[in-house]
């Protein structure tokens, strides 16, 4: 399975590149489809027999379907029940995370955790959270191992902690979160496709690991902390800050995606 975000993609560094409808996006959707592609021909060539690319970026309707690779299925659209990992549950021997980005609070290109720049931090027991982190915590509750992850060289420090055997790529070099300096995409996608064809040997299924969690999250304005407690279960512990507890991960991502989703809807304006 490859989990497929975008801000973490060749060439992307800015706001334009990653928004449905602008110039830069539709340049930009055929390089994030030759990422996936490049990252589809590695798995084949390790000896992969199918591969599930869920699209996890915005709209979830960012990929090319028309260019992509013959060895590969899409799901695309939103609303899924496990949103960026929908699929880990359904056999998967292992899963890529390709275009990712650091977290919230970090450096990094379009370093943010779900929410573009309202949400200031996310913890997972206690350890500030990626998506990465959070979606290999996922990974691991059904025995899934996270087999490679690209994105900037920040990415790939984050994702040395919570995935260590993983094959790493950086196809770019964070100078800041608007700039980076990138590799040209034919170079990007050999060394992509390098890499997936090596983290082949490590596919596999193990065991799940099934327990509580606890998230919380830091918003940069104290209604949208407001409106996020509303949600039962959800409690404010600051001004801007919220958290609750979980029997599992993928209860906690359940309840993450609703904490979101209220706090996107209080957003007013140019204000948040």
């Amino acid at each position: 399975m490859i989990s497929a975000d975008m801000e973490g993609a060749t060439g992307v560094t800015w706001t334009g590149d990653v928004v449905v409808g602008t110039e830069a996006w539709q340049r930009f959707r055929r390089l994030f489809t030759g990422d996936v592609n490049a990252c589809v021909e590695g798995l084949v060539a390790g000896g992969a027999t199918d591969v599930l690319v869920n699209e996890a970026h915005s709209s979830q309707r960012n990929l090319l379907l028309e260019d992509l690779h013959p060895g590969a299925r899409l799901l695309t659209g939103r609303h899924k029940p496990l949103s960026m990992m929908q699929g880990v549950d359904s056999g998967v021997d292992g899963v890529v995370f390709l275009g990712y980005h650091a977290a919230a609070g970090a450096t990094g290109v379009l370093a943010h955790t779900y929410l573009e720049n309202s949400v200031t931090g996310v913890w997972l027991d206690g350890e500030l959270a990626s998506e990465g982190l959070l979606n290999a915590a996922l990974a691991a509750e059904h025995g899934v191992p996270v087999l490679m992850v690209t994105g900037d060289d920040q990415t790939c420090v984050d994702a040395r902690a919570y995935a260590p055997d993983a094959r790493m790529v950086a196809v770019k070099e964070c100078v800041s979160r608007y700039a980076a300096v990138c590799l040209p995409p034919a170079v990007a996608f050999s060394h992509i496709t390098e890499a997936a064809s090596a983290a082949m040997s490590r596919a596999g299924r193990g065991e799940g690991v099934v327990g509580p969690h606890r998230i919380e999250v830091e918003f940069d304005a104290t209604h949208l902390a407001d409106a996020a407690a509303v949600v039962p279960t959800v409690e404010l512990v600051g001004v801007r800050r919220v958290g609750f507890d979980a029997v599992s991960m993928t209860e906690a991502m359940k309840a993450f995606k609703i904490v979101t989703h209220v706090a996107a809807g209080a957003i007013e304006g140019i204000y948040g």
